[in-house]
């Protein structure tokens, strides 16, 4: 008779199963989260103790989305626009996701789980949401636009989940789907330890549209609080057992509106006015001194987790990254006369600026741009002034390129 094998492997298997997948000391991970449309005005005001605490391990600080009021990269203060903002450190200009009905994304502009399963296919990549959409549409999983980009684990969907989940007027399903993909979240962290993960909650805008400014709405985002500290709980756990190196960034896609907080979409300043709580070591005079945007986030993570981005696609980026040296900040671009005048602001005297330019946006449709390297100045000049008189007028891609970062700005005619 043979020996009964296959009950001696179900037991391996549970054992390994009931264990937690085993990090190595310093090895880096990353989170990040969005609580959907929460204002800073109001996120100051809440008792937020779990909140709070993950920001004395690094800091808060006020924030906006957006793009630039009133030039090309005025973006509508609507959800997904703001998600897709911090996946691809880009405002609309180039994403192209201008409403909530995602109808065609730029894929060009690559995610940052993109370009994270590009260099690291080895690694794990984890998304936890209330909504669908953020996986099958703006992350673009398994589409032939994204390479057919493939996450490691995903735990989604449950909107459309009737049964289990049937839709109550006062939307308290989706507080109860909140819960489940948090509790998921935390559970799967302190056990899988995926190394790129993104939770999405919506419960707080739910409510904010419903009440507007009032004691439910602050009562949804004292629940969200709850949340967070059960993944902070998770990131804790892995921190203190394997010596993990978690970078945690939580945020909001836009604010609400001045009048009664049950709006949003424009570009008043409480429109545009959100927040940022981080965990991150090493966070620069940037985050600390400016007003960082939500596309600041993605340049921030991959460079904690050492992902390098191609020259031509870092070119296209518009987010700064909020920890480490930066060499400049606040670049502005104005035409007059056939000359463009550019300043910026020194983050590191030292060093030089290489400033490129071309008159096409041929990377928008897969293709390459043809820069021209029109000067290279100290990088404590902050300022240069360009001659286009003898180039096609009507479209400027400017980027400036220092040791520690670069920085883009379009001239639109």
């Amino acid at each position: 008779m043979k020996p009964r094998i296959v009950p001696v492997l179900l037991l391996i298997l549970c054992l390994v199963r009931t264990h937690a997948s085993v990090g190595q000391p310093g090895q880096r991970k990353a989170l990040f989260v969005i609580v959907d449309g929460i204002s800073a005005d109001v996120i100051e005001t809440i008792a937020k103790p779990n909140l709070d605490a993950i920001a004395r391990e690094g800091g808060y600080v006020r924030a906006y989305v957006g793009g630039q009021k009133g030039t090309y990269s005025q973006t509508p203060t609507i959800s997904a626009v703001g998600y897709n903002s911090l996946l691809t450190g880009t405002w609309v200009n180039k994403h192209n996701v201008w409403d909530n009905d995602i109808k065609d994304p730029n894929y060009q502009y690559w995610t940052i789980f993109r370009f994270f399963e590009s260099q690291y296919p080895q690694k794990k990549t984890a998304v936890f949401s209330t909504w669908l959409d953020n996986r099958t549409r703006l992350v673009g999983e398994g589409l032939p636009a994204t390479g057919h980009l493939r996450l490691d684990y995903s735990f989604d969907g449950f909107e459309l989940d009737t049964l289990h989940f049937p839709h109550d007027k006062d939307k308290l399903y989706i507080h109860q789907i909140d819960e489940k993909v948090v509790n998921e979240a935390a559970a799967y962290i302190r056990q899988e330890s995926p190394d790129l993960s993104w939770v999405y909650l919506e419960y707080t805008d739910d409510m904010g549209h419903r009440y507007g400014d009032g004691e439910r709405f602050y009562e949804a985002i004292r629940m969200m609080d709850d949340q967070m500290g059960r993944l902070w709980k998770a990131v804790q756990y892995r921190q203190k057992t394997f010596g993990e190196d978690w970078q945690v960034f939580i945020t909001t896609d836009h604010g609400r509106s001045a009048d009664t907080g049950k709006n949003h979409g424009g570009q008043s300043e409480r429109e545009r006015s959100t927040w940022m709580v981080t965990n991150a070591k090493n966070l620069n005079p940037y985050f600390r001194q400016a007003t960082p945007g939500i596309v600041d986030i993605m340049p921030t993570l991959a460079r904690h987790l050492q992902v390098s981005i191609p020259k031509e696609q870092a070119f296209e980026i518009d987010g700064i990254p909020l920890t480490g040296q930066l060499s400049l900040t606040e670049p502005t671009a104005k035409k007059d006369a056939g000359k463009i005048a550019l300043s910026w602001k020194a983050a590191d005297p030292e060093g030089t600026v290489k400033i490129w330019l071309t008159t096409t946006n041929h990377f928008e449709e897969g293709q390459r741009d043809r820069y021209l390297l029109m000067d290279e100045v100290p990088v404590k000049a902050e300022k240069a002034v360009l001659d286009v008189s003898k180039l096609p007028t009507g479209f400027y891609k400017i980027v400036l390129e220092g040791r520690y970062n670069t920085l883009s700005r379009w001239v639109v005619e």
